[in-house]
């Protein structure tokens, strides 16, 4: 499965990916929001691992997508999600990240609309909701973009680093996702 937008080509992992992957997940900026301190090889194995396992699921629930840039000959530089929590009730969560050398060019918001679309339009999800560290002003503004809305935040939440984090969940419902028109302002996804 691939999906593609005006800038990106989001397609399934290969284990060849854990290369680049190391490459961006050992980046100081990248590990500033992580529970993790390094990343080595063995750990991002098993992450893209995970990934690779998940395509054989039956029924599929989690779609993990690495981002690819296809005028750098399909260069990975990030990753994107949908996770199916609840098929009864529809519901599912996002998550996205980027090697920092790309942040700031609007990929993260491309690819999240994206799995927004791939989650409402290709697996009829009727909530998808999405968790970040309240410090990560980067995420939270990707949110916002997307038209995401503030659910909640959790007062130290979590634990790491020698300190307690704050998280925030937003959710989108689709027929809010349909009242902003699938969000086509920059990206329309093919599936």
């Amino acid at each position: 499965m691939q999906l593609s937008t005006a800038r990106l080509a989001p397609r399934e992992y290969e284990e060849a990916d854990w290369r680049a992957v190391l490459g961006y997940q050992s980046d100081a900026r990248y590990l500033r929001y992580y529970a993790w301190s390094t990343r080595d090889e063995r750990a991002v194995r098993e992450f893209i691992g995970r990934f690779i396992a998940q395509q054989r699921d039956e029924p599929r629930r989690a779609y993990q997508f690495a981002i690819t840039l296809p005028e750098e000959a399909s260069r990975l530089i990030g990753s994107c999600g949908v996770r199916v929590n609840d098929m009864d009730q529809r519901e599912g969560n996002i998550g996205y990240e980027l090697d920092p050398a790309y942040w700031g060019h609007g990929y993260a918001t491309e690819a999240a609309r994206a799995i927004l679309a791939f989650g409402f339009e290709g697996l009829g999800l009727h909530r998808i909701w999405a968790d970040c560290v309240a410090e990560n002003t980067s995420s939270v503004r990707v949110l916002d973009k997307l038209g995401m809305r503030r659910e909640a935040q959790f007062r130290e939440r979590e634990y790491f680093k020698g300190r307690w984090w704050d998280s925030l969940v937003y959710a989108i419902l689709d027929h809010e996702w349909q009242c902003r028109g699938g969000d086509v302002q920059s990206a329309r996804p093919s599936f």
